[in-house]
């Protein structure tokens, strides 16, 4: 996923700071190359494909190849069979990853989680650097994920908005109107309550952020919205690429909506942010940099902790879309109105 890439790249500006003279390959999905194009912090993409799931044949040739690389130190920060499996083929001196109790033999030193944080970066931010430095360490030599842009492409999105009608010089709020699952999506007409709220507040211009094959949804949201709203939302205007869509989000003042990759994104490029949590993603895990000033959230959790008791948000995965009936407008739009006031002064 784009924001695991994202957060994982701390890992390897670390140890280019560590061992400066060290190669260091990063192994990532294709789709997920756009957030990691230029970035300094490693040498080499190794592009793991599509084909590789699908093929045997694909997928072992790919781990000879990894083999004959010789890697003196592979950090599996996914943790997952595919990755066990190349992590194992490397046959790397030092293999290391999270504890799992069955694949722990994988690997020559494995370490645990931490489920509370220590600082503001969040667990997810914490946990990898605890895959190669030591816990004395982590909370001095804390990294935000950085996303590199160019000059030219930020210069380009500006002329795509532009050319769109939309004044770069006055409010621009994307909107991560859909999760990349129903589980992970605040229900159509609370989240089309916060965009009138949000246009209300801000008179801003709105974009939608969603995937191509989630157009559908993302318009019955904008049907759902007021006549009024519906005026300063540029429904049309859309990146054709995840890269164009980073350059566009450079141009926004603030990025509101589900918490996932868009948010990752948006801070890795100091773009402020309000997240809506699902309720059931653990909120420490994932609530990075959060200073409640350019960066916030809010999470049901936070709003009807009766609903939970002593059960963790993950335990209530399969209870998400009953929650979600809970998690209303009314109480989301409080302190996203504090937050609107604050942010686009």
């Amino acid at each position: 996923m784009i924001g695991d890439v994202l957060t994982s790249t701390i890992i390897c500006e670390t140890l280019k700071k560590e061992y400066p003279n060290a190669t260091i390959d990063y192994l990532i999905n294709t789709n997920t190359i756009p957030v990691v194009k230029n970035n300094p912090a490693f040498d080499h993409v190794v592009e793991f494909k599509q084909e590789y799931r699908e093929s045997k044949e694909a997928f072992y040739a790919f781990l000879k190849e990894i083999k004959r690389n010789k890697y003196d130190l592979v950090v599996d920060a996914f943790g997952k069979l595919e990755s066990n499996l190349i992590t194992l083929f490397s046959r790397a001196p030092e293999r290391v990853s999270f504890y799992k109790w069955y694949t722990q033999f994988f690997y020559t030193k494995v370490i645990h989680r931490k489920s509370k944080p220590i600082t503001n970066a969040s667990t997810a931010i914490e946990n990898r650097l605890r895959l190669i430095l030591p816990e004395d360490r982590i909370a001095t030599e804390i990294l935000r994920p950085k996303i590199f842009l160019t000059e030219e492409e930020k210069e380009r999105a500006k002329e795509f908005l532009e050319s769109n009608s939309i004044n770069t010089k006055n409010p621009i709020v994307m909107i991560s109107v859909l999760g990349s699952e129903d589980i992970k999506t605040l229900p159509f007409k609370e989240m089309a309550k916060i965009i009138d709220e949000i246009v209300s507040v801000t008179k801003a211009s709105i974009l939608f952020n969603y995937m191509p094959n989630q157009e559908r949804d993302a318009k019955a949201i904008y049907d759902l919205t007021n006549p009024s709203t519906q005026k300063k939302i540029y429904f049309n205007v859309y990146a054709k690429s995840l890269r164009g869509f980073i350059a566009i989000l450079s141009h926004c003042n603030m990025l509101i909506g589900n918490e996932g990759g868009a948010v990752n994104m948006a801070k890795a490029i100091d773009v402020p942010s309000f997240t809506i949590f699902s309720p059931w993603i653990v909120k420490k895990h994932w609530n990075m940099f959060e200073d409640g000033v350019e960066h916030d959230s809010i999470h049901l959790m936070d709003v009807k902790p009766e609903l939970y008791g002593s059960i963790s948000p993950k335990i209530m995965k399969k209870e998400a879309l009953r929650l979600y009936q809970e998690f209303t407008s009314e109480l989301i739009i409080p302190k996203l109105r504090n937050y609107l006031i604050q942010t686009i002064e």
